[in-house]
Formats: structure tokens, C-alpha cells, sequence
């Protein structure tokens, strides 16, 4: 079965929800670990009042005995405690950048609280809720995924070399979610300057995913390349604008031989090696076993305590944007959901590899499948008569 999410919720509704099908039985979910991811997400030096209201836990009401999946879907909710929807008033004034003027020529309503209630970045509770469960099943299988912030508008962090480990806990030490400690005072005054001018502020965020075996995703269908699967994934989140796989676009400014990562020989039992990176993991639509790095770029939030001029749908005069409680920066909690989003991609594709119905079979199948695939570039034994063995 596919690994499948769908959502539900809206923003002042009673709770978000996430139905994840396709998650194979024997998978350990602890409540505890997807509420610590919950609780990332919340995190971050210029988040709004909603923040302090929300205290963003799972319950897992369906697909789980005994704390471990049982192979059926796995429904997740995640209540709001402000759940006054039916008591908000309606938005007649559409805000540039936001999802409520397209929407309310879509749905032919001159209220876009019909259309911003679920284009709120509040459903990525439900979606970082159903991530932090992906993170689970392919920690499960060697694989350890990493988002962070990487730049607050033109504040450029230093990522440190490292391995995931290393990564995540620098990251969860910073306001921003950002492993470079020294960007944090840059970043902060960048922040606090917007929130004085009643303005907000975007930023690239990046994942990193290491352990992944190469393989995965698809060079013959177009729809099961591996990086057109991760580009859409992250485009999905709100207010992302822009991916880059690897080098991205400073790739179409190199020439071929400093875009392209030179392949060395294998050390024994393993595969063959890369000199650098600029592909990012992915080659052909497939990963290639290096690690994955993809960025995405966050655009600064559209509701603005200053806000740019607009249309009143029921009046018709001119005025300017509805004002909602909002964030001035939400960089930090997009990384925590671009890693959901892409820890999510990257166990649909593994499964689609291995198979199985339960973690045992998957991680079996994984292991005969890399075994293998390491025989590929293998040297070939030699017979007692001096020719090669044949391989087995």
C-alpha cells in the first residue's frame, strides 16, 4: 500500500487532522515523540499571540495497539484550544499575498473567512503531526532527516559541516531553529525592525537527509522522480515560493565541470563514493545515496499590521487588506514542517522499494536490496584458473 496523507481542519475549527495510509504495522509511534515535534514547530523569535495560546499535542485515535501501527491508517488530531470559527467575523477586505482574493472568485463568496480558514498555515499542525511519524519509520531504517533555518532575509547562516545529529542539536538550541549560533543577534534585530514597522519577514529554509540508499524514486515515470516529488511536497507548505535541489540555480552558472560531483571508487563493501555534493542527493529522479539537501524559500507572511491597499467585495471602495493575528516571522516553524513534508516524501519512496506489510519485512527487503546493489561496482573473484567468477 502507498504511503498516502490526507487533512482536514480549519484554522479556529475544533482540531486538525491527518489520516496517514500505507504506514506498515510493528512501526513504535510514541505520542511523546510526535508532540516534541509538534513543539518545534511552535518555536521561533517573532511568532504571534496564536502561539501562546496553542499547545499543540497528538492523539492518535485510530491505527495504533499497544503503542506500535498496526498496518491500518493512523488518524491524527491535533485540537485548538482557539476554536471560536463560528464566532469570527467575516473578511470582506482580501489580503495581497494570501489565498483570499483567488479563493473568493473560486467559491463566489464575498467572505474569504470561508477561504483563509483552510489555507491557514494552521493545517501544517496536522502535517508536521504525520512527519513526525515518516521521521519514526525511517529513523527505523538508518535514514535521519534535519530542517533548519538557513537565512531571515538577507541574514545568510554559516551551516556547519556535520552530520544530521550535530545539525539538529545546534538548531534546536537557537530561537531561530538555526544552526549557526552567531546569526542569531543579526536575525533577532531583522525581527524585531519588521514587528516596529509593522511588517513581516521571509527566509530560506533547508533539509538534510542522510542515509538514504540510492534508488529511490524513478528515472522511466515522470510523476516518480524523486526530486519532482520533493519540489511539490515543499511547495505545498504555505508562503513557499521557490526549491532548490543541491546547487539549485547556481548550478546554471557553472560550467558542466564544477557542476557535477566526480565519482570515486567504492571503499570495501560500499558504494562508490562522491568528491562534493552540488547534486544534492538526487540524480535522474533518483537519490544517489549521497545525502539529500533541498532548500525552499519562505516569502514573508502576508498579513501586515501596516497593510497594502485592497477592495471591499461588498462595498466595492478601496481601503486595505484585512488585519488577522498573524506571526511577523514564521521561518523557523517552516523548516520543521519542510522536514515533515519532505521526511514524508522520502518513506513513500522507500516503501515503494522495499515493500512489506509490516517494519520487519521492510527493513528485511532493505537490507537484501542494498546487499545487492553493492555487488554492482564489486570486484569480480577470481577462478583458480585465473579467469573471473562468475557472479552470483
Amino acid at each position: 500500500m502507498a504511503l498516502r496523507l490526507s487533512t482536514a481542519g480549519e484554522s479556529h475549527g475544533p482540531a486538525v487532522a491527518a489520516v496517514l495510509e500505507g504506514v506498515p504495522a510493528g512501526l513504535a509511534v510514541p505520542a511523546e515523540a510526535v508532540d516534541a515535534f509538534l513543539a518545534l514547530r511552535q518555536r521561533g523569535h517573532g511568532r504571534g499571540g496564536r502561539m501562546r495560546i496553542e499547545r499543540d499535542r497528538v492523539e492518535i485515535l485510530a491505527g495504533l495497539r499497544g503503542g506500535r501501527t498496526l498496518g491500518n491508517p493512523l488518524v491524527l488530531l491535533v485540537r485548538n484550544r482557539d476554536a471560536t470559527l463560528e464566532r469570527l467575523p467575516p473578511v470582506t477586505r482580501p489580503r495581497p499575498g494570501h489565498a483570499d482574493l483567488a479563493g473568493m472568485l473560486k467559491m463566489g463568496t464575498r467572505d474569504a473567512r470561508d477561504v483563509l480558514e483552510r489555507a491557514s498555515a494552521r493545517s501544517t499542525a496536522a502535517l508536521a503531526a504525520a512527519g513526525a511519524v515518516a521521521s519514526l519509520l525511517l529513523r527505523e531504517c538508518g535514514i535521519e532527516a534535519a530542517g533548519y533555518c538557513a537565512s531571515l532575509g538577507e541574514v545568510r547562516a554559516a551551516v556547519p559541516d556535520g552530520d544530521v545529529a550535530s545539525l539538529r542539536a545546534a538548531r534546536d538550541a537557537s530561537p531561530f531553529l538555526c544552526p549557526d549560533a552567531g546569526a542569531a543577534a543579526a536575525m533577532t534585530a531583522l525581527v524585531d525592525g519588521a514587528r516596529a514597522a509593522g511588517d513581516t519577514v521571509g527566509g530560506v529554509v533547508e533539509v538534510r537527509v542522510e542515509g538514504v540508499p540510492p534508488g529511490l524514486g524513478d528515472f522511466r515515470v515522470p510523476e516518480a522522480r524523486l526530486d519532482g516529488r520533493l519540489a511539490a511536497a515543499l511547495m505545498r507548505i504555505p508562503a513557499v515560493k521557490g526549491v532548490e535541489i543541491g546547487l539549485g540555480f547556481e548550478a546554471a552558472r557553472r560550467p558542466g565541470s564544477g557542476a557535477h560531483d566526480p565519482i570515486l571508487p567504492a571503499r570495501r563493501g560500499g558504494f562508490p563514493r562522491r568528491s562534493s555534493n552540488h547534486a544534492g542527493g538526487v540524480e535522474g529522479g533518483m537519490s544517489n545515496g549521497e545525502p539529500i539537501l533541498v532548500r525552499a524559500a519562505m516569502k514573508p507572511l502576508s498579513t501586515l499590521r501596516r497593510p497594502l491597499p485592497s477592495v471591499d467585495a461588498v462595498t466595492g471602495a478601496e481601503g486595505t487588506g484585512a488585519t488577522q493575528r498573524s506571526d511577523v516571522c514564521a521561518v523557523p516553524a517552516c523548516a520543521i514542517v519542510a522536514e515533515a513534508a519532505v521526511a514524508l516524501e522520502v518513506a513513500a519512496a522507500l516503501l515503494e522499494k522495499t515493500g512489506g506489510d509490516t517494519m520487519a519485512e521492510v527493513k528485511r527487503n532493505l537490507g537484501a536490496y542494498l546487499r545487492a546493489a553493492r555487488r554492482v561496482f564489486a570486484a569480480p573473484r577470481r577462478s583458480s584458473s585465473g579467469g573471473a567468477a562468475r557472479r552470483r
